[in-house]
């Protein structure tokens, strides 16, 4: 007896799961069923009580045909362009149909309508621990489609479900091999790892990985302010260097042009002609030149009084 309540409750839960279509299923049958259904009926109505018979026969046998045509035209299904439809014919796979208009055998057959169009899962919000202890909570998004709706349906309760839970396991295990660094600067060479790990598994369910993307890391937020000012410091320190460098460049630019200054008197009056220009006309600037003649010539005397000069009576 508990084995046969058991085989009922089994064979209910089969019952509800295919004929109630998965979400996303378009019932586009129903008005078609519904035409299919009250043409036949109308123009059998008029032709019993066209016919002579009794009102209460009249009556029951049209309420018979009306009852027979719902049955029969209660078969009729229509699948969409992106939908493939799974028969069970008394619990047995029967085979896939669709897409378009078909037949199924009322009572006795089951379909199931599997989308196959690209679908999107959410990855929940997943707490890891790095290989160098570091906490993080990532959460991403699966992209994935239906390859071979038979088994897909056949072999799994729930196929989205399972590659759910799935590619949270190998999200887990993925990151947990790597440190922190490497979590932070290789998500696309991680995506790739954790597709390929997925894709590897689910090809056996008839299902197919498109791409699965890491929407966001979440880290303490100590370790947080700790980064950002480790990222502080290291701009700090590039801004020094670059100023540095930046000093040096200068520092022997001037050097250069110094030199050539010094070996051509032109060009150091030229220099000394942008200066005085670069002064402005404000009128509290007050700038006394002296020739470059006279400069020179000051020069000449200072050295010849020091050749000229007697030596002392110690010498």
């Amino acid at each position: 007896m508990p084995l046969l309540t058991e085989q009922i409750k089994e064979a209910s839960q089969a019952k509800k799961l295919f004929a109630e279509p998965i979400q996303g299923h378009v019932s586009l049958g129903r008005s078609l069923r519904f035409i299919m259904w009250l043409v036949p009926t109308v123009v059998a109505a008029v032709v019993i009580f066209l016919s002579g018979l009794e009102m209460p026969v009249a009556v029951t046998v049209q309420v018979l045909f009306a009852i027979l045509a719902a049955i029969l035209v209660s078969g009729v299904r229509v699948a969409a362009q992106w939908e493939k439809a799974i028969v069970l014919r008394l619990g047995k796979f029967h085979g896939t149909k669709g897409p378009g208009i078909m037949y199924i055998i009322p009572v006795i057959d089951y379909v199931r309508f599997v989308d196959t169009r690209t679908l999107v899962l959410n990855i929940p919000q997943q707490k890891v621990i790095t290989k160098d202890n570091v906490p993080a909570e990532i959460d991403g998004a699966l992209f994935f489609l239906v390859s071979d709706a038979e088994r897909a349906v056949v072999k799994l309760q729930d196929f989205q479900y399972a590659i759910s839970q799935y590619a949270q396991a190998s999200l887990r295990d993925v990151v947990g091999g790597l440190s922190l660094d490497e979590l932070l600067s290789e998500r696309e060479q991680i995506q790739l790892h954790i597709q390929a790990i997925v894709e590897e598994r689910i090809k056996e369910w008839g299902l197919h990985v498109d791409m699965i993307r890491l929407l966001d890391i979440e880290l303490p937020e100590d370790l947080k302010r700790m980064m950002s000012r480790q990222a502080s410091a290291e701009r700090e320190k590039r801004a020094t260097i670059t100023k540095a460098e930046g000093d040096k460049l200068a520092a022997v630019n001037l050097a250069e042009a110094a030199r050539i200054m010094q070996q051509s008197p032109g060009a150091m009056q030229l220099r000394t002609l942008q200066t005085v220009d670069g002064l402005g006309p404000s009128p509290s600037n007050t700038v006394i030149i002296f020739p470059a003649e006279l400069t020179e010539m000051v020069k000449n005397i200072s050295s010849a009084l020091t050749k000229k000069q007697p030596p002392s009576p110690e010498e």
